[in-house]
């Protein structure tokens, strides 16, 4: 079976790096193809580094409606079973395009949709009807989490046409056995600068005022001076953040990392992970720390309103405001048998590994294909 993932772009943010991790584990019949509508970077690298053939269109923009023909060729010539788009612009794009090659199956996931906001931006009439008129085109829609279903159904899309797969973590990559967690731990923190015995918050994710890391800024502010914070992730936000860290005073304890693909690595050199985005649709980034076995504070995670508190003993919901992320780390921080040793893998992180949701995937496409 061939598939090609069309996606709008390949930058390290979430809906990125989880298409990466799905092709890592769906069946091996299953012989999928990527292509980057726009900017190919970290991801593209990474992809074809494990061997994947990663197409790029080198489309100009939104309205570069000369891209259709020429995608609309590609899937035409690479006789595909299943056409699978991933954000916006490759919603649009990608089933019409999909349709004119005559595949059959053409299916998008929904990695970040709520009911005013779409990927960070608000929803207007017009955003709306390309939405719903490009769904009609497709087969079926995955919805990432409950959430992301319930906005679907609101919106008019069928329930019969919504599927519920959720993203997924690869855990294995998480484990690190105790000598080999002290050396990735004292290595990384080397790199980035930070002293071996300081006390390191964490923030993961595209630099975008959605994910609201400014509220971070300010809680380093009150913190201890000892305390620094490193941000995972590259985004249009870096000189804002970095002009607020300046004004704030806490800049030399400011680490922005850019984009990484060493995450698993990357969480062995934090202490918490502070997530606190009020718009999330699944939570990517809380489960990946709860998978490192840190503590998590976070303002909004569907993953884990889906699941009981048990599942997830370590993760405290806080408002997304500088004071009470600065109580909140601050309690962390006056703990004495904190450690630096990870905590308990939670049952939240089985729930959501990354096998269990390829096989779910891969199980939907041979569904698809053979109708």
């Amino acid at each position: 079976m061939r598939i090609l993932h069309i996606v709008t772009g390949l930058a390290s943010g979430g809906a990125e790096r989880q298409l990466h991790l799905l092709l890592r584990h769906l069946p091996a019949h299953q012989q999928c193809e990527v292509l980057a509508l726009t900017n190919p970077g970290t991801v593209a690298a990474a992809l074809r580094a494990d061997g994947v053939t990663v197409h790029h269109l080198g489309m100009r923009g939104n309205r570069d409606l000369g891209a259709l023909p020429r995608l609309a060729r590609l899937v035409r010539a690479g006789r595909y079973d299943v056409v699978h788009t991933h954000l916006y612009r490759a919603g649009l794009y990608g089933r019409l395009a999909a349709r004119l090659a005559g595949v059959r199956a053409v299916v998008a996931t929904e990695h970040s949709l709520h009911a005013g906001v779409i990927e960070g931006r608000p929803v207007t009439r017009g955003v709306k009807g390309l939405y719903l008129a490009a769904e009609r085109l497709g087969t079926t829609t995955v919805a990432v989490s409950r959430q992301v279903a319930q906005t679907l159904h609101a919106w008019g899309v069928p329930p019969a046409r919504v599927e519920l797969i959720p993203n997924g973590i690869d855990a294995a990559r998480y484990h690190h056995p105790p000598a080999d967690r002290a050396g990735t731990r004292a290595r990384l923190r080397a790199e980035l600068g930070l002293p071996q015995d300081g006390w390191v918050i964490g923030g993961i994710g595209r630099l975008v005022p959605g994910k609201r890391f400014a509220v971070l800024l300010e809680a380093l502010a009150a913190l201890d001076g000892a305390a620094r914070l490193v941000l995972i992730g590259e985004g249009p936000e870096r000189a804002a953040l970095e002009r607020r860290a300046d004004e704030l005073g806490v800049r030399d304890r400011l680490v922005l990392t850019g984009e990484r693909d060493d995450v698993p690595d990357l969480l062995t050199a934090l202490d918490v992970l502070a997530a606190p985005s009020t718009e999330e649709t699944f939570g990517l980034g809380v489960l990946e720390g709860l998978a490192a076995g840190l503590p998590v504070c976070h303002s909004a995670c569907p993953a884990l309103d889906e699941l009981p508190p048990s599942a997830a003993p370590q993760a405290r919901r806080i408002p997304s405001e500088a004071a009470a992320y600065t109580a909140a780390l601050r309690d962390l921080h006056h703990l004495d048998d904190l450690g630096t040793d990870p905590l308990p893998r939670p049952p939240a992180v089985g729930h959501y590994d990354i096998v269990r949701v390829a096989a779910d995937l891969g199980a939907l496409y041979d569904r698809l294909a053979r109708a």
